[in-house]
């Protein structure tokens, strides 16, 4: 496997950074309780450290899913094949994305001028939801070129093992 040692090192410091930004997010919310009862009023345009949080957390997590993909879709490409792959887990995520997608469209304030900003507060799950649902679509042609690829191999393969004489002693 292609550098397990760095990806056992990947993998535990992810999980000490999730645990560690879990931790923060919990302690800041822990002490915006605390602070409810002296509410300090602030301006509709000013993000507080949770909401900088979520943003935060909601572009990485933009990133890695949209990044899921493209494994996938180069290891289709070199070996020109999808076998050991199911479509169904691609054919679900891409309903998944696109519901939950239109749900965050749908959701849109009538009023004009809240448009804009409830647009670049949902911008990273928007990009996530579309972007992977978008290369999707690509792992779906892939299904589809490799398939028909595959069975015009198959069908090589068959006359190649299929024997020339074909039922010659009953003749």
């Amino acid at each position: 496997i292609l550098g397990s040692k760095s990806l056992k090192n990947f993998c535990i410091t992810w999980i000490i950074v999730c645990i560690a930004l879990c931790v923060i997010l919990l302690c800041q919310l822990l002490l915006r309780n605390q602070d409810q009862s002296t509410v300090i009023e602030r301006s509709n345009n000013s993000l507080d450290m949770i909401e900088m949080s979520g943003f935060i957390c909601g572009y990485i997590s933009c990133v890695f899913y949209l990044g899921s993909r493209f494994p996938q879709l180069y290891k289709n490409f070199r070996r020109r094949s999808t076998e050991g792959t199911s479509y169904l887990l691609f054919a679900l995520a891409m309903m998944g994305n696109c519901t939950y997608g239109l749900s965050l469209v749908l959701k849109m304030p009538a009023a004009e001028s809240f448009r804009g900003l409830y647009f670049l507060h949902h911008l990273p799950w928007l990009v996530g939801s579309f972007g992977v649902l978008f290369l999707d679509i690509f792992v779906t042609v892939q299904f589809l070129l490799y398939r028909q690829h595959k069975e015009r191999q198959s069908g090589l393969v068959a006359l190649e093992v299929e024997p020339l004489l074909v039922n010659e002693e009953s003749a």
